[in-house]
């Protein structure tokens, strides 16, 4: 059996980059874990200092069950080089290659829409993007 991963994304604002990747991968808010009601009452019962707030924090997941969760932390240092690691969002990768490319194009600019900015395209294999903070992502198409 495979490992389940999540991912985790440090940033300077949590609120703006958990909308930009629920815009962009069609997750919502993760509930707490039980037995906790809100994730306030769940952070609250680690007892951490007051300057570490639950709205530093954004808690992703994908409604289906199958993606990866996305926790998005607030950090104090910036970003200050290339993602050694990065997220690909993928549309449907069926039809001509002109119909995938034009779903890539479709993609990227519903998520420029949100906040994010092209980097560089490879046209007719995918499009480097950046969400609001400048984290860099793809928007390919899937295995056929």
């Amino acid at each position: 059996m495979a490992a389940r991963i999540s991912l985790t994304l440090d940033c300077a604002d949590a609120k703006l980059l958990g909308e930009f990747w629920k815009t962009a991968l069609g997750y919502v808010d993760e509930p707490p874990p039980a037995p906790f009601r809100t994730r306030e009452e769940w952070h609250a019962s680690f007892h951490l200092p007051e300057d570490d707030w639950v709205d530093d924090v954004a808690w992703l997941c994908d409604p289906d069950g199958v993606g990866p969760a996305l926790s998005i932390l607030r950090v104090p240092e910036p970003k200050t080089a290339k993602n050694r690691l990065h997220i690909d969002v993928r549309v449907p990768g069926h039809g001509t290659p002109d119909e995938r490319w034009a779903r890539i194009r479709a993609e990227s600019e519903r998520l420029v829409k949100a906040g994010g900015s092209v980097l560089g395209e490879f046209t007719g294999h995918h499009i480097v993007m950046a969400d609001p903070e400048g984290n860099e992502f793809c928007v390919a198409a899937t295995s056929a």
